[in-house]
């Protein structure tokens, strides 16, 4: 089980793993088959809380993401991010200036990719401090 250190919540690999999977519009089927696996082990990897470092790995190769991505990235760390990044008014902009008919152009992986690391950031920087309190005791 893998433990987000600074917020104490768990990470669930398997559900971090379907997620990259789903936004890549990858079918549980084409990775069984590109792994050499069968889909309901593609499934039952997505079932699991923590999978081995060997078929994190193979996985995250596939899938063309960092494999510290599906070990760490917490969906509400991100969505947190997002919160903070974006107001509410630039996504309203968005939608009327493209009549409620919303096509990115940008990478949804570039963008996660792009969250993960700037949650690590924040993590370290926290980390930082705290180290910086206990030292001061």
């Amino acid at each position: 089980m893998t433990i987000d250190k600074t917020t104490s919540r768990k990470i669930h690999q398997g559900r971090n793993i379907k997620r990259f999977r789903e936004i890549l519009g990858i079918k549980q089927e084409t990775l069984a088959f590109d792994m050499g696996v069968s889909q309901s082990s593609i499934s039952d990897y997505e079932s699991k809380e923590t999978l081995d470092d060997k078929v994190l790995e193979k996985i995250a190769g596939f899938l063309k993401v960092p494999t510290e991505a599906i070990k760490n990235f917490d969906e509400e760390q991100a969505v947190n991010i997002i919160a903070n990044t974006y107001s509410f008014q630039d996504f309203k902009d968005n939608a009327v200036a493209s009549g409620f008919n919303y096509q990115p152009s940008f990478n949804p992986v570039d963008k996660m990719v792009e969250l993960y690391e700037r949650m690590l950031q924040q993590q370290k920087e926290m980390i930082d401090k705290l180290e910086k309190l206990i030292e001061k005791k």
